[in-house]
C-alpha cells in the first residue's frame, strides 16, 4: 500500500543490504537490511508515511530487498532500479546476540548515486533522513552531501545517523572529520555509543554531544545500549532508561530507535518542545526494545505497542 501524497513526511535516503545471517546448522539465510532500509519499513510499520530513495539492483538479492520494502508500505516511486550488483553483509552473532559484520562493496548499487536521481529528496518538506555506508562511500557519499545542503536550504529538516561500520572507513580521523561536516548541515543527529567511542576515543558521551551542538544540531542523540538513550537539545538534556526485555538479538534494534524517534518528531510541534522530544525518546526506546526481542531486523507495528503514539498528533 502507497501513500497518495507527493510529500511523504519522512523520506530515508541510503543502502538497501542482503544480510547473510548464519543460522545454528552453519547455513546462511539471506534477509533484506540496511539501515536506511530497517529504518523506511520500521517507519511504514508505525504508521507514518515514508518512502525510500534506494538504489536496488535487478539482481535475485536486489528483487529480495525490493519486494521488503514494497510489502512492508515503504513509498519507492523515487527507487532506482539498476544492473549494479547488490550490497552483501555477512552477519555474525556473540553470545549476547550483538551482531557484527563484514561487507561485499565494491562496486555494488548504493554508491553510484547520479545528481537527477537524488533530486527527490530536494523537496523542501518533511525530513530527510539518511546515513550508514551511504554517507562515507564514494562515488555517491559526497553527492548525497550535496543533496542533504540542498534540501535543508530548501527547508527540509535534516537527520543523520553515522550508523559507523570501522572495517570501511579508513580510520576514526577521516570518519569523524566527515560526521562533523555532515553534522553541520543537520537537524538531528543520533548516533550510538559504539560509534562515539570509536570517533571520540576517551571523550564523554555529552561532550560530543555538546560539541555537535555547537556544529548547529538542533538534537543530538546517543543511545546506550540496554542503558536507554541521552540527548541534548538547547540547554537541556534528557535521559531515558530502556525496558528490560529478554535479548533475541540486537540486528536492527538502532534502526527500530531512529524509526520510532523520527515518527514522533515527524508530527511534533515546530522547534521540537522539550515535551515532544522526552515523549520522542520514550517511544523510540520501546520500539528499539520490542526489536530485540525478535530475530533480525523486524521492526514492530504501531498496535504491538504499549502506548503508541497516534499519527497526526503530537505528545
Amino acid at each position: 500500500m502507497h501513500t497518495s501524497d507527493p510529500s511523504p513526511t519522512v523520506t530515508v535516503l541510503g543502502e538497501a543490504v542482503v544480510d547473510l545471517v548464519q543460522d545454528p546448522d552453519g547455513r546462511f539465510t539471506a534477509h533484506p537490511g540496511g539501515s536506511p532500509l530497517n529504518v523506511a519499513v520500521g517507519l511504514a510499520r508505525l504508521g507514518v508515511p515514508a518512502t525510500l530513495l534506494a538504489r536496488f539492483s535487478t539482481s535475485r538479492f536486489g528483487r529480495l530487498l525490493r519486494a521488503h520494502a514494497d510489502a512492508n508500505g515503504v513509498d519507492l516511486r523515487h527507487a532506482v532500479d539498476t544492473d549494479d550488483p547488490a550490497t552483501l553483509a555477512i552477519a555474525s552473532l556473540d553470545d549476547d546476540g550483538v551482531a557484527t559484520y563484514d561487507f561485499y562493496v565494491d562496486g555494488t548499487a548504493d554508491w553510484q548515486w547520479r545528481d537527477a536521481e537524488l533530486s527527490p529528496a530536494l523537496t523542501g518538506r518533511g525530513i530527510l533522513h539518511t546515513g550508514s555506508l551511504a554517507v562515507f562511500l564514494s562515488p555517491g557519499a559526497d553527492r548525497v552531501a550535496d543533496a542533504l545542503r540542498t534540501a535543508r536550504a530548501r527547508g527540509t529538516l535534516i537527520s543523520i545517523d553515522p550508523n559507523i561500520r570501522a572495517g570501511l572507513l579508513g580510520g576514526p580521523a577521516p570518519a569523524r572529520a566527515r560526521v562533523e561536516h555532515l553534522a553541520r548541515l543537520a537537524h538531528l543527529v543520533k548516533a550510538s555509543e559504539e560509534d562515539l567511542a570509536w570517533l571520540y576515543p576517551g571523550r564523554p558521551v555529552e561532550d560530543v554531544l555538546r560539541h555537535w551542538q555547537d556544529l548547529g544540531v538542533t538534537l543530538a542523540v546517543v543511545t546506550l545500549g540496554a542503558g536507554g538513550a541521552l540527548a541534548v537539545s538547547g540547554p537541556h538534556h534528557f535521559r531515558q532508561p530502556a525496558p528490560v526485555v529478554e535479548v533475541a538479538d540486537t540486528i536492527g534494534a538502532g534502526d527500530a530507535f531512529t524509526a520510532g524517534l523520527l515518527a514522533q518528531l515527524s508530527r511534533a510541534a515546530p522547534g521540537w518542545p522539550d515535551a515532544d522530544i522526552a515523549a520522542a525518546l520514550r517511544y523510540a526506546v520501546e520500539v528499539a526494545a520490542v526489536t530485540c526481542t525478535r530475530p533480525g531486523a523486524d521492526p514492530p507495528y504501531r498496535h504491538e505497542l504499549s502506548n503508541p503514539f497516534q499519527p497526526g498528533t503530537s505528545s
